[in-house]
This record gives structure tokens, C-alpha cells and sequence, in this order.
């Protein structure tokens, strides 16, 4: 072998071992800089607070874990979810988003929608090359990956896409099999890529919640992050109301003040805000007004308070009890409950293994236990059992 033969096969194995360790390393560095627990924020828990939790049908409306390269069977040593964690939690039902764009530089205020991180992030990932161009086919790849993780989980995990099927997971629940729930949901419509017929493929594929925007304003609608902040598109209108009457969710996260003013306003079925916090705790943009509030309960819809520092102003989960005592005192019990943001690049008090924080935090803040149980997941149920029944199909 001549000499520069060997200089060539050293560059060729040098390249190769950068390569393997952009996709075996990255991915993950990513994700542990993204999402992280809080040092110091647990609360002491209590007996009382302990048994109550080990009773309760907890449901979440919004964790991000599918934007990560992980086995949801696996118990991961970093980040918030994961199978295990949510059955040491007690979580019945994990609503599991699609994020599909994010724009660079992202922040609460403005952005526009001509940039995108999750495409490096799909090709450190190795995920198929049908989804490096295509934000539809990253929202099917999410759900295959579900499916997959469901299939490989010995039956504990466990997709929902009917209200029957809801029936079923709870009733084994109560018969003390140890299993979960995964529902699929949207991170913005943008992945219809302005063909509403995408609408019936990500139906078909399970998704059965979806947001109208994230961080940018799209064909659908403004963004309370957007450059313009507008309301509902023409195809917007129509999209809700197809959605209406497949048994799919409107979720106005994100949305701008003047979606989700339309949004209500048209709205024959529950409404919910996924995953963020109120604006009388915690004066973000994207936190709801006390009109919102009222708004969305009107609709017989519900509100996930999450738990990072723009949507509670904290990390402590005494603020997490305070946002959702905001709600019940202007709305209602009955409109309140969990939307955690977990895995959404973001910092917790906690992971999903620790939902008894929650549970505790409620009871420091006076809450009666029919009432945790409504926070901690009835409510949610509730809303997800009658929006998840096509209008075709509703008792008249």
C-alpha cells in the first residue's frame, strides 16, 4: 500500500467516525440540553397525598417525547417521559404531540416560518429520508413510531383513537392491569402542507387532537407567535369544522388572541388549550386571558396548565396549584387539568414519575379530593370521551 494510499484511509476512517458519532451522539446531547428537571424544586410528600395519587386516572395533554430519537420503552436517564416513569406516575393517558417545524432563534414573540431546526435534527436522527422534505410525513412517522413502541411494550402501552377504546383502557385500569394510554396530537397544522385531504391521512394514521399553530403563523391560522398574530384562515374555518365532525379536538395552544376569539366563537364542540399557563399568575404572551378562560369553559372544553417557567413563572410546584386554582375560581373545577409540555425543550420541577407533586401541591392548596381527581385527568377524559365521537355517530 503506498503512502498515499494510507493517508486516504485515514481520512476515510476519520470521516467515518465523525459521521458515526454525529448520528450516535448528537441526537442525544441535543435532547439532554433541551429538556431538563429543575435542581431543588420536589416538595415534601405526604401519606395522604400518596394514597390519593395511587387512585386517581391521570391524563396529560401534551408531552413532545416523539420529537426524540428514544424507545419509549426504555427508561431514559434524562428527560421527562417514558413508559416506565408513567406507570410509576399512575398516568392513564399521555397525549403525545407531533412537532414538525421549529423555527431558528425561536422566541415567544415573533417569528417567522422561514426556517426550520427539526430537519437536521430528522437527519442526526436517521429518521427516513421521506421526512427530511415533507412536514406530513413526519407527523405519519411520529404515529409509526407509536404504534411501534406500542407493539414492543407487552401490551402496557397501548394506542387510543375511539371512545371505545378509552372505555377499555380504564376498565382494565380499574381490574388492576398495568397499562397506559397513548393518544396522538398535532403540534400545529402547518403539516397539512395546505392540502386539507392531509387532514383525513393523519386521521387515518390515529391522530385524534390537533393544534392549529406553533410558533409561526401558517396557511390555518396566527400564532401568538407569529410575525402578523392573525386569526382564522378561510381554510381554517373549514378545517375546524371538518375536524368537528370527525371526532378530532381543536386545541388553541399557541394560537393568537384573534384565533382563539374566532375559534370560540364558531366552536359546536369542547375546545381545549393543550399545554400552557393564565395570564393572572403568570404574564406571558401565550397565556391565557380570564375572556379565554371563560371562553374556552363556555365550550365545555379544558385547559392543561403546564409546568415550565414561561407558563407558571416558576419551577416550584406550588405555582403549578396556583395557575389551575386561577381557573377553577373563573371558570369552574370542571375546566381545569394537566398539560405538562413535557419533552418540549423545556425545564420541569419534575418528571412524569413524580406526578404526585402535583397531587400534593393541589391538597397544600386546599383542593377536596373529588376536585384533584377532576384536575389530575377526569376532566380531560371527560372532553376526550365526547369530542372523540364523530358528529355522524353522536347520540341526538
Amino acid at each position: 500500500m503506498t503512502r498515499r494510499s494510507r493517508w486516504l484511509l485515514a481520512v476515510l476512517a476519520l470521516l467515518a467516525a465523525l459521521a458515526a458519532g454525529f448520528f450516535l451522539l448528537v441526537p442525544g446531547l441535543v435532547e439532554r440540553m433541551q429538556n431538563g428537571v429543575a435542581q431543588g424544586a420536589l416538595r415534601p410528600v405526604g401519606p395522604e397525598a400518596r394514597a390519593l395519587h395511587r387512585q386517581l386516572a391521570i391524563a396529560d395533554m401534551h408531552a413532545d417525547s416523539l420529537l426524540w430519537d428514544r424507545d419509549l420503552n426504555r427508561r431514559a436517564s434524562t428527560a421527562h417521559v417514558d413508559l416506565p416513569r408513567l406507570i410509576e406516575g399512575n398516568v392513564a393517558l399521555q397525549i403525545f404531540s407531533s412537532v414538525t417545524k421549529s423555527p431558528r432563534g425561536l422566541n415567544y414573540e415573533a417569528n417567522g416560518d422561514d426556517s426550520d431546526l427539526i430537519t437536521p435534527l430528522l437527519v442526526a436522527q436517521r429518521a427516513p429520508p421521506r421526512t427530511w422534505s415533507s412536514l406530513r410525513e413526519r407527523s405519519l412517522w411520529h404515529a409509526e413510531r407509536l404504534k411501534r413502541d406500542a407493539a414492543r411494550s407487552g401490551g402496557r402501552l397501548r394506542l387510543v383513537t375511539s371512545a371505545a377504546d378509552l372505555d377499555r383502557l380504564l376498565a382494565d385500569r380499574r381490574q388492576g392491569r398495568v397499562v397506559v394510554g397513548g393518544l396522538l396530537s398535532v403540534e400545529g397544522l402547518h403539516d397539512l402542507e395546505g392540502d386539507t385531504a392531509n387532514l383525513d391521512r393523519l386521521y387515518e394514521a390515529g391522530f385524534r387532537m390537533a393544534g392549529l399553530t406553533h410558533f409561526f403563523d401558517n396557511e390555518v391560522a396566527g400564532s401568538m407567535h407569529g410575525l402578523a398574530k392573525g386569526g382564522l384562515t378561510p381554510l381554517g374555518r373549514s378545517l375546524i369544522r371538518r375536524m368537528e365532525e370527525k371526532g378530532m379536538i381543536v386545541d388553541v395552544a399557541h394560537a393568537s388572541h384573534g384565533t382563539v376569539r374566532e375559534v370560540l366563537a364558531m366552536a359546536r364542540r369542547p375546545v381545549v388549550s393543550s399545554h400552557g399557563g393564565v395570564q393572572a399568575t403568570c404574564k406571558a404572551n401565550r397565556n391565557l386571558t380570564d375572556a379565554e378562560i371563560v371562553g374556552i369553559a363556555r365550550t365545555g372544553g379544558v385547559i392543561g396548565i403546564g409546568y415550565w417557567d414561561a407558563a407558571i413563572c416558576s419551577t416550584d410546584p406550588r405555582a403549578i396549584a396556583d395557575a389551575i386554582a386561577h381557573v377553577r375560581d373563573v371558570a369552574g373545577i370542571d375546566h381545569v387539568g394537566l398539560g405538562s409540555d413535557f419533552d418540549g425543550a423545556v425545564v420541569t420541577p419534575f418528571d412524569a414519575s413524580q406526578l404526585v407533586q402535583v397531587t400534593q401541591a393541589l391538597l397544600d392548596r386546599g383542593f377536596g379530593r373529588e376536585e384533584v381527581a377532576k384536575v389530575m385527568g377526569g376532566n380531560v377524559l371527560r372532553v376526550l370521551r365526547a369530542g372523540l365521537v364523530p358528529i355522524s355517530s353522536a347520540p341526538r
